[in-house]
């Protein structure tokens, strides 16, 4: 099937008609029209306000991968150090992503149902290993847990360490993301997941340190950054322009603002709340180990005992509900909700339990 009564995927979710209906415009050449840059500078700040910086936000075409790669690629020479804190498969896959650019590579590793806690290590590395850049994830998406990143930033800043990158493409929209408070200086985002649009567009937040570091690096490509930093005097895009997933990406943060922040995140944590529970009275159990901090973007929980995945995913499908499974090492272990963006509503959660009790 393309489409489900139920979607509960953790992304690209549930896409709202008001979204669908911005791709309706038959837009003009955009690097030729003063609407565009204007639509352009409304949605970047919007963003702004969603992610609590005051550094650029530059929006770039393609999926979330788009802005992991870009951040890296415009920051990072071969054999710069970067310090990677890895607490699940996109912590891990950063790292090898840094290292296939040539980078000198470290990691902090943690289980992959751990969330950030303890500092310890991660102090002693930074200071032995001075990296260049640390990288961390703000919400594992297939692991369900969300770090907490503002003693991380600390470090960044009391160890002097240029560049701090973050991947917080599952939770940008759906909880706080404080990124001049945690002192990020490269905060990535996508558009498919908590701002409920397709995955046509990403963004990243750029601070003047990275700045600094991009004009140094000087890379040049259809992810380089450089030709953005002043887009609104040249106008010179690095490649043509997405009115369209420009368009749609706008409605999805106004609607953001329109409900206010605060109301979205607490809609979030509620929405994560009722599906726990629920799950948690059936008898299941939660991935995140306890201690451990769930994102109130995605729920990952253990599948039943003596229950293959595909038996219980088709169960589930032929009952109007679509879950995700999970990827590398978790795969055919547990399984993902995801209440981010349009699919935080409480009936929708409440019928995808429903699905879930009856499969059982």
């Amino acid at each position: 099937m393309k489409t489900y009564p139920i979607p509960m995927v953790p992304g690209p979710v549930s896409v709202p008609r008001a979204i669908l209906e911005a791709f309706a415009g038959n837009y003009g050449s955009a690097d030729m029209e003063t609407e565009f840059f204007e639509l352009y500078d409304r949605t970047s700040a919007g963003l702004q306000q969603i992610m609590a910086t005051a550094n650029t936000v530059v929006l770039q075409s393609g999926e979330g991968m788009v802005v992991l790669w870009s951040a890296l690629k415009n920051c990072l020479l071969p054999g710069d150090r970067v310090l990677s804190v890895a607490t699940g498969l996109f912590g891990h896959g950063i790292a090898e992503m840094a290292a296939t650019l040539g980078a000198e590579v470290r990691k902090v590793s943690l289980p992959d149902d751990r969330t950030i806690s303890e500092t310890g290590e991660i102090e002693e590395a930074i200071g032995a290993f001075k990296p260049k850049m640390i990288t961390a994830v703000h919400c594992e998406t297939p692991s369900g847990t969300l770090n907490p990143l503002a003693d991380l930033g600390r470090l960044k800043k009391a160890y002097r360490v240029p560049l701090l990158y973050v991947d917080a493409v599952s939770s940008i929209g759906g909880t706080p993301v404080m990124t001049d408070d945690w002192n990020i200086d490269l905060c990535l985002g996508g558009a498919q997941k908590c701002l409920s649009a397709p995955p046509d567009m990403a963004f990243l937040s750029v601070s003047e340190e990275a700045w600094a570091v991009v004009e140094q690096v000087g890379y040049s490509g259809y992810d380089a950054l450089q030709p953005f930093r002043e887009i609104q005097k040249t106008h010179a895009f690095p490649y043509t322009p997405n009115w369209h997933g420009l368009a749609a990406l706008h409605v999805g943060v106004e609607s953001i603002l329109a409900e206010g922040p605060a109301a979205v995140f607490e809609r979030h944590d509620h929405v994560a709340d009722i599906c726990r529970r629920g799950l948690k009275d059936m008898g299941l159990s939660l991935f995140p180990a306890p201690g451990s901090i769930s994102s109130p973007t995605v729920t990952a929980v253990y599948l039943p005992a003596s229950t293959a995945w595909a038996d219980f995913d088709g169960k589930l499908r032929r009952r109007g509900l679509v879950v995700g499974g999970s990827y590398g090492k978790l795969a055919g272990k547990i399984f993902r909700l995801g209440h981010m963006g349009s699919q935080a509503d409480e009936t929708l959660v409440r019928q995808a339990l429903d699905v879930i009790d009856a499969a059982l």
